[in-house]
Formats: C-alpha cells, structure tokens, sequence
C-alpha cells in the first residue's frame, strides 16, 4: 500500500490498538512472534483486480488466526479491469469472506493510485462513485459485512469529487504517514477513523525489513465488535 507524506517510528498523538498490514513483499512471517510483540490485528493481501492473488495469503491468513492476531483480508481495487461487483465477487471467493469467529475483521478494498498509470484509472468521479458503490453493495451481499474503506484524503477527494456518501457505509482506514493526526476524506471527516496506517516502515519481530503499521482506533472490545458484527 501507498500513501503520501513521510515515515516515522510512532505519532506523537496517536492511541489505539497496535497493528500491521502484509502482502507477500514481507516474505515468510512469524505470527507467533509478531502477536507476542503485542500486535493485535493484522490486514493480509488477497487479491487485486480480477485475476491476481497473493501467494502468501494462504500461509499467512490461518497462521495469524492461529497465532491470534485478529486478521481480515484486503483487496487491492483495479476500477480500470472490470466492475465493482466483480471484482467484490473475486475477492469474496478467495480470501475475502468473512466469518463470526471473533478473529476474522471484515474485508478492506484498498483503493487508491495504481503504482503506474493514471491515478483515477481513467474514470470520472461519477464513475469512480459508481464502481465503489458497486463493490460495497456486492461485498455486502455475499459476506453481510460492510467492506472496510483503505484510502488517502488527497485520492478519494480527487478521484470520487470529494464523495461524502461511503462515510454513512463503510468504515474508514486511513493512509497518513508522518504526521500526528491524520487528514481524512471527505466525508469521513464529520466523524472519526477506524483505522490509521501511520508508515510505512516499521518494524516488528517475526518480520524481517519494513512492514505498514497501523492503529485500530479503540479499545480491544471494539475491535472484537467489528470483527464479530455486534
């Protein structure tokens, strides 16, 4: 994942829940070693566009649950490829369902810039409304869960027209590296973060080189509620 701004160790003003986001860029992980070292919750790559899928996910998702890290799985949005909905269907049939067993999070659609090509995959902010609105309405209908919202406030803003209406669906997780509050999109901003991917590089034992570190924005009963609906 991607975001504007710099790497730091820990903001100053943060509070929350520790925890980290993975793809297979991390390598082998120990996820006994990463709970111990106090990380709470986990989001581990699953798919992207239509056709990719991460090939450490299946190591990776059991072995957080079983470590009991409460882990979901993300889907990195490619609006250029297909629909919403299919992309949504894609990601629910591998990886992305979800499961009331108080360690399994709803799934994440990441989107955001593509790391080349053009920013808003070439679609105009009603169409980006659309083919988020299209993934949502999917993803929900397959798994019951509203998908989590990945985001930067600079790429929403720009990319849907400053859209307001997934504030009142999905929560928020929020990319701002470098900084002591994050900025939020649009929308979002009249209430708070779920979420908060703060850099870029940290670091954490069970992993080796850098790894995406993230507060869960609450207490541990409130990371239980939205793992398990209640």
């Amino acid at each position: 994942m991607t975001a504007a701004g710099l790497a730091v160790a820990s903001p100053a003003q943060a509070q929350g829940l520790a925890g980290i986001d993975v793809s297979h860029y991390q390598g082998s992980i120990n996820w006994t070693s990463v709970r111990n070292a106090g990380i709470q919750f986990a989001y581990i790559k699953a798919t992207e566009g239509t056709s990719y899928k991460d090939p450490q996910f299946n190591t990776n998702y059991p072995a957080a649950h079983a470590a009991g890290v409460i882990r979901g799985a993300y889907h990195f949005a490619r609006p250029n490829a297909s629909s919403g909905a299919v992309q949504a269907n894609y990601f629910a049939s591998n990886g992305g369902a979800w499961s009331a067993d108080n360690l399994t999070l709803p799934g994440a659609l990441d989107i955001e810039a593509p790391p080349s090509g053009a920013a808003c995959y070439g679609l105009s902010t009603t169409q980006m409304r659309n083919w988020i609105q299209d993934f949502h309405n999917t993803y929900k209908s397959r798994t019951g869960r509203d998908p989590v919202i990945y985001t930067t406030a600079s790429w929403w803003n720009s990319c849907t027209g400053s859209w307001t209406g997934m504030a009142t669906q999905s929560p928020l997780w929020v990319a701002h590296w470098g900084v002591s509050s994050p900025n939020l999109p649009a929308g979002w901003s009249s209430t708070t973060w779920t979420c908060w991917q703060y850099t870029d590089s940290g670091s954490v034992p069970g992993i080796s080189g850098a790894v995406d570190r993230n507060y869960f924005n609450g207490a541990r009963d409130r990371l239980l509620a939205l793992a398990n609906n209640t």
